[in-house]
């Protein structure tokens, strides 16, 4: 999809394919009017949409200090856990991307992070996005 985005750029890079070996913008886009509006491209990292139900499945990382009312760790500093019930979906996608690129930076939360994809992370915020949890059960 990406490449899609970018097939009509230039590429200076050593080895790159030259321009006329990059794929054709879609009909409809070439039987447009120059200067006519043409419908936004999506970002590339839009949001993928998540799974309430797959993400109870994929909880169980983090119900062991998220669910816990009042829980605190002692790791790295003494802080009180936060509770992911009913926060938005942006926000929990947004912090987990955060963790697993390092611009936050609590050791625990980045280990768990690095572990999930954008699906995951999708799911796991549409999951507490929905309200009171019900933790997998095993």
């Amino acid at each position: 999809m990406i490449a899609a985005l970018y097939a009509g750029a230039q590429s200076t890079a050593p080895g790159a394919a030259p321009a006329a070996a990059q794929p054709a913008a879609p009909a409809a886009a070439q039987s447009a009017a120059p200067g006519a509006a043409q419908p936004a491209a999506p970002a590339p990292d839009a949001q993928a949409a998540g799974n309430a139900e797959a993400g109870r499945h994929k909880s169980s990382m983090c119900v062991g200090c998220h669910n816990i009312p009042g829980y605190k760790t002692a790791f790295p500093v003494v802080y009180s856990v936060p509770k992911l019930d009913g926060q938005h979906a942006v926000y929990i996608v947004s912090a987990l991307r955060a963790y697993k690129s390092g611009e936050r930076r609590h050791p625990s939360m980045r280990a768990v992070a690095a572990s999930l994809s954008d699906q995951d992370m999708a799911d796991l915020a549409a999951f507490y996005a929905s309200g009171p949890t019900q933790a997998a059960s095993r």
